[in-house]
């Protein structure tokens, strides 16, 4: 009797699932499996970590509803690349199934695994499950990978058929599910080494049917995404984005949604679903973005050093609102609302002159939804060294963005109480405010909130000045003006 090992990695769900689709149908039995991958959570800095409390929770409900189905979760806390070779031995099975990871790091680990299991005669099969198109799916006419986004999306969209969102059943071949050896046990969080975080009370639950919620909440108000999507303090935006890292929800499904729905909110959604496959691409086909520039001559840029600057810049000390909000709410919860992803990376490169890469390592360690492609893209798109990024003379105005996205104050005075009888008027520039009326409204600048660390303005012209560098460019474009 022919049996299979399903790994699970970003894709904790048992339903619409590549490589569990291929191995039922296939195999006579097959068993499933997750790692807590020691290699990747040793070296986590802290022990209260909302992705593992994430995760944990994911996989516990992946295990019910694979033992509803007659089968189980084997789960190992170990290095994945000893543990799914000697698992795969133990278990007699003459192959592992796992849908396809595009990181670098997670590339090299399963070519060991494929090479250790070849000695072993057992197959290492890998599947496209995490994005609609990759690697070289979609190419420009030349046969190159696209490296500005809107042909991308073109290419894209002029290459999708209804049988690139085809959900892959799982149901028709469920009685091929294999139960676990006797005595396998969930392993408790603390049991690996960490601790219960804020997630419960911040109202983030893993899982699938957390995912199915959020989207069936976000199909009702989807048509009016492109009008809400950049206000943090309106309900506009999915929610989905730690489901989508985690693969508790299906891309398809949501891709296929957006396709059906139609209407100026859905088309704009599904253009942030098709940002997400661009960066994959991206990252697949330049692995050296991960700690470079992509576009190289931009690592001419000299940056400062500023330590204390960097430090205001992670715990909300800047003096400016709209940064400061979005910095402790990171710091809170692990989610940033993503325009003002955008505008606090424009601050941190553009008005403090910070190398982009600390900005990257800080989300990376601190956001629920941290993924390498996106992260990265994203840093590189706001400190102009990316594919198709905003131009080096495109400068974010803090105080202009605010204004713009935070209208009435609501987002800043929910981070930044201590701001919460400051007039609508001056809330986003408080220093502004007349000294009289920090009195009365309990806020001094500089003792109760901090002045502003940093003049915008001439922050401005120093930003110019340094990235005169690149290809011989003067601060001539500046005209261009702030954003």
């Amino acid at each position: 009797m022919s049996a299979a090992l399903v790994w699970f990695r970003r894709d904790l769900r048992d339903f619409d699932h590549a490589a569990l689709h291929h191995a039922l149908k296939s195999h006579e039995r097959v068993y499933c499996a997750f790692v807590f991958d020691t290699e990747i959570l040793d070296v986590l800095p802290r022990r209260a970590d909302r992705r593992v409390e994430f995760i944990h929770g994911s996989v516990a409900e992946l295990d019910a509803a694979l033992r509803a189905r007659g089968g189980g979760l084997i789960v190992r806390h170990a290095a994945a690349r000893d543990c799914i070779p000697a698992l795969a031995a133990s278990l007699g099975v003459d192959a592992v199934f796992a849908n396809r990871d595009y990181e670098p790091a997670a590339l090299a680990r399963d070519a060991e695994v494929a090479d250790r299991l070849r000695v072993l005669g057992c197959a290492f099969r890998d599947f496209k499950d995490q994005v609609i198109f990759e690697k070289s799916e979609v190419l420009t006419q030349g046969g190159s990978p696209f490296s500005v986004f809107t042909p991308y999306k073109r290419a894209w969209l002029k290459t999708l058929t209804d049988f690139h969102l085809k959900a892959y059943p799982i149901d028709k071949y469920a009685g091929h599910l294999a139960l676990p050896p006797a005595g396998e046990v969930l392993p408790s969080l603390e049991s690996l080494g960490f601790e219960p975080t804020n997630l419960a009370e911040l109202g983030i639950e893993p899982g699938m049917a957390a995912g199915r919620r959020l989207f069936e909440a976000f199909l009702k108000r989807m048509g009016r995404y492109k009008a809400r999507r950049d206000f943090p303090a309106v309900k506009g935006v999915s929610y989905l984005s730690v489901h989508l890292r985690f693969g508790t929800v299906s891309i398809r499904e949501l891709a296929r949604a957006a396709q059906e729905a139609g209407g100026e909110g859905a088309e704009t959604w599904l253009s942030e679903l098709i940002w997400r496959d661009f960066y994959f691409q991206i990252l697949w086909h330049h692995p050296r973005v991960v700690g470079a520039s992509f576009r190289p001559e931009y690592d001419k840029v000299a940056w400062e050093a500023a330590p204390a600057l960097f430090e205001a810049w992670c715990e909300g000390r800047t003096g400016y609102p709209v940064i400061d909000a979005a910095m402790r709410q990171i710091n809170h919860s692990g989610y940033m609302h993503n325009r003002l992803r955008m505008i606090v990376a424009s601050f941190l490169t553009k008005d403090l002159g910070i190398d982009w890469r600390l900005g990257e390592c800080y989300f990376a360690e601190h956001l629920n939804d941290f993924d390498l492609a996106a992260n990265n893209g994203g840093w590189q798109w706001a400190a102009s060294t990316g594919c198709d990024a905003q131009p080096y003379f495109r400068i974010f105005n803090p105080v202009t963005q605010s204004e713009r996205f935070d209208p009435d104050g609501a987002f800043i005075r929910r981070y930044l109480p201590e701001l919460a009888k400051v007039p609508d008027k001056y809330i986003h520039a408080p220093w502004t405010l007349p000294p009289i009326d920090q009195k009365l409204a309990g806020c001094q600048i500089g003792s109760d909130y901090p002045a502003p660390i940093v003049d915008h303005a001439r922050a401005r012209e120093r930003t110019l000045a340094r990235f005169a560098v690149v290809k011989g460019a003067d601060s001539a474009a500046a005209d261009e003006g702030d954003a």
